[in-house]
């Protein structure tokens, strides 16, 4: 290809951090307060720029649109295998690195290239195909039912941390067939993950709950993703079925929150005006607060130069969907929001291939919160919501809103007095404790349960 040249001499232009050898922080208050701010200084030095993703982690940011294509689009000179990463594997990268959970290599096809990445995303996208849209649509409206019901007499919730991140835990563990016990260990490791709470123990318990889920479903298959992976003609072992389940999750719970919580601010906020369908919301939010707004991560098979930047073989260079879908040469596309131009889904061999669900569980959540309370506000200015930190994400610390206490639908085992629900997020509306004798204890789960266990508890299932 003519823009993917090896490089020359002065090849970045004069002033460029390139030649100093400058890299832009991803990480900080900074960043994650105006990450548009720090695009736009990026893309004036080409399209691509060096960048650190947290200390002591370098890595070229894609911002260009057009480059970001044709990364994306050409295996064959950029890999996806982060066992190529020069720095990690010659011992410059720090091991406790707060990213490195989101590089490292693991079996899956998030990570694989050639044949091998088409064997593992065969499996992946043929049991996703399996799902039935009325029949997810139905798990997340129970599931977002029964969320509700934990903090509707209330008043008040963080749309975070009570709803927008544990909805898609939970869809999760109905989706994959969890039992009560393997289900409660994934949704707290996960959660540990997500929030880097004592990642090696978390990451150890990630493991161990999925190969007791994968032992559990080849002596039960049952109607769920687990055994339809078990059940494909690509045969994979139980690493390799525990990796995948876990780029499930990862890729799954994750961007979901964030799409479902970036949605309810720009829904609550009135910035689309009081008549926004959901669905352009949704929208919007894909082209301008992308859920994971850099990422894709790939390695340049030798060394190249992509538009006059310079780039080393197994040096990681990152995509970032944010700055790609805000590229000043996208400016007809931005201007409808057209759908097939932004790249919040990413693209090539390696594009999102549950775009369509992922949608869908986005839409039916929001729509079953706005209804079961539809007079509810933000409870702080719009402008003063925190982001979360990080260089991967584009999502909010948290969500507070009020609305008209409503009656719990479903019936639930009492909280014990004082106590707080089961995994409840510190600072969250309901991390709180509950007196006795008030109304909202009857729509609590005990204490000693986990999210799962206690919906199982009630629907029974």
């Amino acid at each position: 290809m003519e823009s993917l040249q090896r490089p020359v001499p002065q090849s970045a232009p004069p002033g460029c951090p390139m030649h100093a050898g400058v890299s832009t922080p991803l990480y900080g208050d900074m960043f994650s307060s105006d990450p548009e701010a720090v695009y736009d200084k990026l893309r004036a030095n080409g399209p691509a720029a060096p960048v650190e993703l947290a200390p002591g982690v370098d890595a070229t940011l894609v911002t260009s649109h057009e480059a970001a294509l044709r990364v994306l689009q050409n295996p064959g000179m950029f890999a996806r295998d982060s066992r190529r990463w020069a720095a990690l594997n010659e011992g410059r990268v720090p091991m406790d690195s707060p990213v490195l959970p989101m590089m490292f290599y693991r079996p899956n096809c998030l990570f694989s290239d050639g044949a091998e990445h088409l064997r593992l995303r065969k499996a992946v996208t043929e049991s996703l195909d399996r799902l039935n849209d009325n029949r997810l649509n139905r798990h997340v409206e129970r599931i977002a039912g029964y969320l509700i019901d934990q903090f509707s007499a209330l008043g008040r919730a963080d749309l975070l941390n009570d709803y927008a991140k544990l909805l898609p835990l939970l869809l999760f563990n109905q989706l994959f067939g969890c039992p009560a016990d393997i289900g409660d260990r994934l949704t707290r490791s996960m959660s540990a993950l997500f929030d880097g709470l004592d990642v090696i123990q978390a990451n150890e318990e990630l493991t161990s709950c999925l190969m007791d889920l994968v032992a559990l479903k080849r002596r039960q298959p049952g109607d769920d993703i687990t055994s339809w992976l078990i059940q494909h003609p690509a045969g994979l072992r139980d690493e390799e079925l525990k990796d995948q389940l876990v780029m499930l999750m990862g890729a799954g719970v994750e961007p979901e929150r964030n799409l479902i919580g970036n949605a309810l601010l720009l829904l609550l906020s009135g910035e689309g005006g009081s008549g926004l369908r959901i669905e352009d919301a949704l929208d919007d939010v894909l082209w301008n607060n992308p859920p994971i707004a850099n990422y894709a991560t790939h390695y340049p098979i030798q060394d190249l130069n992509l538009g006059g930047v310079p780039m080393d073989a197994g040096s990681p260079v990152v995509i970032s969907f944010a700055a790609a879908n805000s590229d000043p040469a996208l400016t007809d596309a931005r201007l409808t929001l057209s759908k097939g131009a932004h790249l919040a889904w990413g693209a090539g061999p390696h594009a999102c291939p549950a775009k369509s669900p992922a949608q869908l569980i986005a839409l039916s959540a929001i729509e079953c919160l706005l209804n079961a309370l539809p007079d509810v506000t933000l409870a702080v200015p719009a402008e003063s919501v925190e982001w979360r930190p990080g260089p991967f994400q584009r999502g909010l610390v948290a969500l507070p809103v009020r609305f008209s206490p409503v009656a719990a639908r479903t019936t639930a085992p009492a909280v014990s007095p004082g106590t707080a629900p089961p995994g409840a997020v510190p600072g969250s509306e309901t991390a709180q404790t509950y007196p006795q004798g008030t109304a909202t204890a009857s729509a609590r789960a005990p204490q000693k349960k986990g999210w799962w266990s206690s919906f199982l508890d009630v629907f029974r299932l």
